[in-house]
C-alpha cells in the first residue's frame, strides 16, 4: 500500500533518519512512537509529501488516495465548514464545484451538457451524491453541531476547528490515513468515538499520539523511532511497553538461563494475546501476537524519568472541604455549588466539560483567585504541592535550573547543589543540562522542572492540572506510575484516558448545576447511564 525506500534525512550535521525501509499495509494501524525530537512529525510530513527526504523516496500504490490531518488551522478560513470537510477528497470537491459552475451558467450549451455528463459519471463512482450527508455525519459525531456546518472556518473557535479538520481527514474513506496527534482538544466522549471508528477502519492508518489508551484501542503495530531507524512491533502500545520492560529486566539479569528467559517471554506473549480488545482488528491482532517470535522482542533504549513523590509527613484525617463554591467568567457560570470533602488517600479525578472551570477551581483553592461565593478550608497538617495549567510565571527570570529549583528548598541540605542536581537528574536534566537557563526550556522541559519542584516540596497533597500536556510517552508513563504508588492524597485533571482510569479512585465533576461525586473508576463513571443523564441535567441548568 505505502512503501518507504532507502529514506534518509539530514538537517545540517544531524542525521534524523538513515537508510530507512518500511512498508505499511492495508487493514493495519501503525502507532509511531519515539522520544521528543526523534522525528515522529517529520516522518509523517515525509510520508505526506510535505517534506522532501535527503535521499530515498515514498511510494503510494497507484490509484490509492492519502489523507492527512491538516496542521495549519488557518488554511481553510475562507471556506464553510461543510466544504472544508468535503475538500478532504480534493478530486470529488473539484468535480462538485465544476458541476455547480456549469449549472450556474446563463449560456449553458451542448458542450457544457456533455461535460456535465462526464463529471456526473465520475461523481457517482466516487459516491458524490452522499458526500454532504457523510460530511455532516462525521461533523456531528465529532461534536460539531449542525448550526455550524455552513459557518466560515475563520469564525470558529480553535477547538472546533480541530474537529472540523479531523472530519476532513476521515472523509471519503481514504486508502491511507495519516494523523498527527488527532486526540488533541477532544473530550473523552469524542475520543471514544474516534477509537471505535479507527479500530474498525479497513484501510491503512499511521498515527502519532501521546494518548496511550488511544494507541492501545486502535493500533495493530507500534513503530518505534530509535537511532534513526524504524523498529516495527506487533501489538499495541501496552504490549510494546510491557514487553520491552520485560526484555530490559532480562538483559540486566545476565546469569539467567536462556531457556528460562524464553519461557518467561513466551508466557507473556500468550497472556497478552488472550486479552486483545474487541474490534474487527482483534482476531488478526491476536493471530499476529501468537506468531510473534521471542527474538522479536528487544529492550528499548528509551530513558524514563525517575519520579518519586515522598511525603514530608503523613497528613491527619482533615484534608480539605469546600461549601457552595462558584465562579463565573465574563458573565458565564463556570461551576456552581461545588461541595465535597477530601479524605486521606483519595485520588480524585476533577472533571468538567469546560477546562476553564477546573483551572479556576485549582486557582481558587490555592489562594490565587477569589470565588464568587462559598468557602474552603485545608487541614492544618496538609502540605500542598501544585502543578498549575499555566506555568509561564515560574520561568520569567534568567537563571539556571539549579538556582531556579533552589527557591523551593526548605532545608539547608536540600539547598546544596548536589541534592538539587539529584532531583533534576531524576527528571533527565543531567550534567550541563542542569545549568541551562529556565527561559529557554521547552514546554515538556518546563513540566519536568515543575515535577522536580513538586518532588522537592514533599507534599502530602498533590494537585495537578493537565500534567500530561507537552510530556512524551516515557514521562507520562513515569508520572502515571508515580501517582499510583503515592501514599498521600491526589486531585488531578487530565485528558489522558489511561491516566484517569489507572490513578483515580474517585470522580468529582464540577458543573454549573452543582457537584457530582462518586467513589468509582473513570470507566465506571463514564459508562453509567444514570450518571450520563445526571450530567446532561447538570450542564443544562
Amino acid at each position: 500500500m505505502l512503501k518507504v525506500n532507502n529514506l534518509s534525512i539530514q538537517f545540517g550535521k544531524r542525521v534524523l533518519f538513515d537508510e530507512v525501509n518500511a512498508q505499511f499495509t492495508k487493514g493495519n494501524c501503525y502507532g509511531i512512537i519515539g522520544a521528543n525530537g526523534a522525528g515522529k512529525s517529520t516522518f509523517l510530513k515525509i510520508l505526506a509529501g510535505e517534506l522532501d527526504p535527503t535521499t530515498g523516496h515514498v511510494e503510494l500504490e497507484k490509484g490509492k488516495r492519502m489523507s492527512v490531518l491538516e496542521q495549519d488551522h488557518h488554511k481553510y478560513d475562507d471556506y464553510t465548514v461543510l466544504d472544508t470537510v468535503i475538500m478532504g477528497n480534493r478530486e470529488l470537491y473539484n468535480i462538485m464545484k465544476e458541476m455547480d459552475a456549469l449549472y450556474a451558467k446563463e449560456d449553458f450549451d451542448d458542450k457544457d451538457a456533455e461535460r456535465v455528463g462526464e463529471l456526473q459519471v465520475r461523481f457517482e463512482e466516487m459516491g458524490g451524491w452522499n458526500a454532504e450527508a457523510e460530511a455532516a455525519a462525521l461533523l456531528s459525531n465529532l461534536g460539531v453541531p449542525e448550526d455550524l456546518h455552513y459557518v466560515k472556518m475563520k469564525d470558529l473557535e480553535p477547538k472546533v476547528k480541530v474537529r472540523v479538520l479531523l472530519a476532513q481527514a476521515l472523509f471519503g474513506n481514504p486508502d491511507v490515513l495519516i494523523l498527527d496527534e488527532p486526540t488533541n482538544d477532544l473530550d473523552f466522549e469524542t475520543v471514544a468515538w474516534l477509537e471505535d471508528f479507527l479500530a474498525n477502519y479497513e484501510n491503512t492508518v499511521i498515527v502519532v499520539s501521546h494518548d496511550r489508551h488511544f494507541l492501545d484501542a486502535v493500533c495493530t503495530h507500534i513503530v518505534d523511532i530509535d537511532y534513526g531507524k524504524l523498529n516495527f512491533y506487533t501489538g499495541n502500545y501496552s504490549f510494546w511497553y510491557q514487553s520491552s520492560q520485560l526484555a530490559a529486566r532480562q538483559r540486566a539479569q545476565q546469569n539467567k538461563k536462556m531457556e528460562e528467559k524464553r519461557k518467561e517471554l513466551e508466557e507473556f506473549i500468550r497472556r497478552f494475546s488472550a486479552n486483545v480488545a474487541k474490534s474487527k482488528q482483534a482476531t488478526a491482532r491476536k493471530k499476529m501476537l501468537e506468531k510473534l517470535r521471542v527474538e522479536d522482542i528487544r529492550p528499548s533504549s528509551r530513558r524514563y524519568p525517575g519520579i518519586i513523590f515522598e511525603q514530608e509527613r503523613e497528613a491527619g484525617d482533615q484534608i480539605f472541604e469546600c461549601e457552595n463554591l462558584s465562579k463565573s467568567q465574563e458573565g458565564e457560570l463556570l461551576f456552581g455549588r461545588a461541595e465535597f470533602v477530601l479524605q486521606k488517600g483519595d485520588k480524585v479525578l476533577l472533571l468538567s466539560k469546560d477546562s476553564r472551570a477546573t483551572t479556576a477551581f485549582y486557582e481558587i483553592i490555592n489562594d490565587r483567585l477569589e470565588p464568587d461565593t462559598g468557602t474552603y478550608r485545608w487541614g492544618v497538617t496538609t502540605i500542598r504541592a501544585y502543578l498549575p495549567y499555566d506555568n509561564t510565571p515560574y520561568f520569567q527570570e534568567d537563571m539556571s535550573l539549579v538556582d531556579w529549583l533552589r527557591q523551593w528548598a526548605k532545608t539547608q541540605e536540600d539547598r546544596e547543589e548536589v541534592n538539587l542536581r539529584g532531583f533534576l537528574g531524576k527528571m533527565l536534566f543531567s550534567g550541563d543540562e542542569a545549568l541551562k537557563s529556565v527561559k529557554v526550556l521547552s514546554g515538556g522541559e518546563r513540566i519536568r522542572a515543575m515535577l522536580s519542584r513538586m518532588m522537592l516540596q514533599r507534599g502530602n497533597v498533590l494537585m495537578l492540572d493537565e500534567p500530561t500536556n507537552h510530556l512524551d510517552l516515557e514521562s507520562i508513563q513515569a508520572l502515571n506510575n508515580a501517582l499510583k504508588r503515592f501514599k498521600g492524597t491526589v486531585i488531578f485533571t487530565t485528558r489522558d484516558h489511561e491516566f484517569a482510569q489507572t490513578v483515580a479512585n474517585r470522580i468529582i465533576e464540577i458543573t454549573p448545576g452543582g457537584t457530582i461525586d462518586r467513589l468509582m473508576t473513570f470507566d465506571e463513571y463514564m459508562s453509567d447511564p444514570k450518571i450520563k443523564a445526571l450530567r446532561e441535567k447538570m450542564y443544562a441548568r
